[in-house]
């Protein structure tokens, strides 16, 4: 196997309309909903939810808090080595963008959001627990996520990504339920207000490994903080209006996955630590199948077990391993 990697870009539009492809690796988050009777009423009513959450996050000039509305476009990103004619799919993230209805432009959202990886899913549903399974104490593989990471990095600085997107990307995901967050005194006008971890989750150890770094913040109305990955300054690099588009977007989706924390009923205090027991919180209306959501993490990472890393595994670990000290 070559491990001159190329990459290819695929688009498909997040509407109510949205109808998973057969291979889409994000089955595990938004194909879920949009399968069975409620599928239609699902996607209305979370689109409905970001373009709330978006226009009560941009109240100036947008009196009836209808101004805007939020676009997405799901970025399914395919591998092939040089010299091979079939393609891996690797990453999958979403796109935002913003119709303002005022004026009636389209402005750039923000790329990454939502993050899925068949990689990653190997490393977290099939390596580590088989590297725990006969342990004492819980341990990590070495080298973990050193080959995730470096393709990760070769896509955000590839022809293909650069060609597509003008920023680096912003990943947003759920607090770590096994960590304390403190609140600090910094507060930016849309993030909200800071907080810091006790300790690096595993998560964050994984992702510094992809070349991103992560700070927590809770907008305003939050129950709960959000982990922002990203590259370079989140604060700067970024206008109000696309970091606005992925709280919307995200909040929005961790209402639906993660009620307890994002849809409780009491805000995080100044020590915060997340807790998926509790009870005081409200669902949503949107019909979420969270079983079938960690099942098929184990099956997509033994699928890349089984395609990807098996058949190639001495020539990615000596490519993963020539990336580290380039």
């Amino acid at each position: 196997m070559s491990t001159n990697f190329t990459f290819s870009i695929k688009r498909i539009g997040f509407d109510e309309h949205y109808q998973p492809a057969n291979n889409t690796r994000i089955t595990t988050n938004f194909a879920n909903l949009a399968r069975g009777e409620s599928r239609q009423q699902n996607l209305r009513n979370a689109l409905c939810m970001i373009n709330s959450r978006f226009n009560a996050l941009a109240p100036w000039d947008n009196p009836n808090l209808n101004r805007y509305a939020v676009e997405l476009e799901i970025i399914s990103v395919d591998l092939a080595a040089e010299g091979q004619s079939h393609s891996f799919p690797t990453i999958e993230v979403l796109k935002t963008s913003i119709l303002d209805h005022q004026t009636g432009q389209r402005l750039a959202g923000i790329v990454g959001n939502n993050f899925s990886s068949y990689v990653r899913d190997y490393d977290f549903s099939i390596l580590l627990p088989e590297h725990n399974k006969n342990q004492p104490q819980f341990s990590i593989p070495a080298n973990f996520g050193d080959l995730h990471g470096k393709l990760f990095q070769l896509f955000v600085n590839s022809a293909a990504y650069q060609q597509n997107f003008d920023k680096p990307p912003v990943i947003c995901l759920s607090v770590s339920d096994n960590k304390i967050y403190q609140r600090t005194s910094n507060q930016h006008p849309v993030l909200g207000v800071e907080y810091q971890p006790n300790e690096p989750s595993l998560t964050e150890l994984y992702f510094k490994k992809m070349g991103l770094q992560v700070r927590y913040f809770m907008p305003q109305g939050s129950a709960a903080p959000l982990a922002f990955y990203f590259v370079g300054d989140l604060l700067n690099d970024y206008s109000n209006l696309e970091l606005i588009s992925t709280i919307a977007t995200m909040e929005s989706f961790q209402k639906i996955y993660r009620p307890e924390i994002y849809n409780a009923h009491q805000s995080a205090g100044a020590s915060y630590q997340p807790n998926l027991k509790n009870q005081a919180h409200n669902l949503t209306n949107i019909v979420y199948d969270r079983e079938e959501r960690s099942r098929l993490a184990v099956e997509q990472g033994k699928f890349a077990e089984e395609h990807f890393i098996k058949p190639h595994r001495a020539a990615l670990e000596q490519w993963s391993s020539r990336a580290l000290h380039a």
